[in-house]
């Protein structure tokens, strides 16, 4: 991951995901590997293998959680230090499958407002084809207490 992403692009540190201590949460169990973030977008990839449905094609809900942990990030980035975000909304229209390989995803900043945030994150295969398009929205607001 570049320094951009492990900083979410602004310097500060300790408030964006550690890509070193994900292995006990949904990103580290769908192996999902994390190129860059920051407050404009971010791209990561996971394979398919370990994410299929019972006929051997990439689970729709992979797809959404790839697109979910890549906008979520972006939205944290775009949030700052004393801001969080949360998703409210996520649609996915599936184009495709996938079988083997892995799938990349990138986001896409829509739209960066003060209480939303809106990112497009487009996944596609090894070959580059689509394989899903989704649009999630997250709120942004102040960080609890000890949060």
């Amino acid at each position: 991951m570049s320094e951009a992403g492990r900083t979410g692009g602004d310097g500060t540190r300790g408030w964006v995901v550690d890509p070193d201590d994900v292995a006990d949460t949904l990103i580290g169990r769908m192996g999902i590997e994390l190129d860059e973030y920051g407050p404009e977008g971010g791209s990561g990839s996971m394979p398919v293998a370990g994410n299929t449905q019972p006929y051997g094609l990439l689970h729709g809900g992979a797809s959404a959680v790839l697109a979910e942990t890549l906008g979520s990030l972006a939205a944290a980035a775009h949030a700052g230090a004393d801001r969080i975000a949360v998703g409210i909304e996520l649609g996915c229209t599936h184009h495709r499958a996938a079988r083997t390989g892995r799938v990349h995803g990138v986001a896409t900043a829509l739209h960066r407002g003060g209480s939303l945030a809106t990112y497009e994150i487009v996944v596609r295969d090894d070959e580059g084809r689509r394989v899903c398009t989704a649009r999630l929205t997250c709120l942004i607001r102040l960080r609890p207490p000890g949060a």
